[in-house]
């Protein structure tokens, strides 16, 4: 059922299909500047990306940020403006459902091994609370028992890029600065005017100051929408 959110206004669907975020970064160039800056790397080919994220495959109303791959690696992103501890969790089901669509038509009980992209999580976090700068969270911290011996583990890596956190990730990725930046006006504006004028102030000045100008000038309508949502969202969820 899609059910909708009146702001001043304007109807938001709160099934909305892309995140800011995602609708950003599912362009390949970003994407690429964005893997290279993650993992230090160099590749200058976006048509080297294959991407296959999980669009329309919902999970306890969870849905898969992006996740492509390049190099044998598979990659999965998400970005969250409130910390998740069942992050771990949510990545086993994505990487499940894209592991099924990677060995479509091979023969998993035969004798030859079947091999897969390996796999790497992340997790662009920007919320209110105070989080580290990088921190690993772990599958097992959700086991019940917690055994010395390990048999499946998934390491997620959250990286903050609120203002002042991993400088030489942004330095290396100006899309992801821009929308750091983006975010961080749109909150603060909010605490001092309604949530829709906030988002249409932002937008002006990040278009005047080469923040994201491209994206903001090419889907103003969409974007405002979206920050709109997002916005209430986060509050809703804290």
């Amino acid at each position: 059922m899609c059910m909708t959110m009146q702001t001043e206004g304007t109807s938001v669907r709160r099934d909305y299909k892309s995140r800011m975020f995602t609708m950003i970064f599912k362009d390949k160039k970003e994407l690429l500047q964005l893997y290279n800056a993650v993992g230090q790397r160099d590749y200058d080919d976006p048509e080297l990306l294959t991407i296959n994220t999980l669009e329309n495959a919902i999970y306890m109303s969870m849905q898969n940020d992006l996740s492509f791959i390049i190099d044998s690696r598979l990659s999965l992103y998400e970005h969250q403006s409130t910390y998740n501890p069942n992050l771990p969790l949510r990545f086993l089901l994505y990487l499940s459902e894209l592991c099924e669509g990677l060995i479509t038509g091979k023969n998993v009980y035969g004798t030859k091994l079947i091999q897969i992209p390996a796999p790497k999580f992340i997790v662009f976090y920007n919320g209110k609370e105070e989080r580290p700068e990088r921190e690993v969270i772990k599958l097992s911290d959700a086991y019940m028992v917690q055994d010395e011996e390990v048999s499946l583990e998934l390491l997620v890596d959250v990286l903050n890029i609120n203002a002042g956190y991993n400088k030489e990730l942004i330095k290396a990725c100006k899309t992801l600065g821009d929308y750091s930046e983006y975010v961080y006006r749109v909150r603060k504006y909010a605490e001092e005017m309604v949530i829709g004028d906030a988002v249409d102030r932002t937008i002006d000045e990040c278009i005047r100051e080469d923040i994201l100008r491209e994206f903001l000038e090419k889907n103003r309508a969409e974007a405002r929408a979206m920050s709109i949502y997002e916005y209430d969202q986060e509050e809703h969820i804290r």
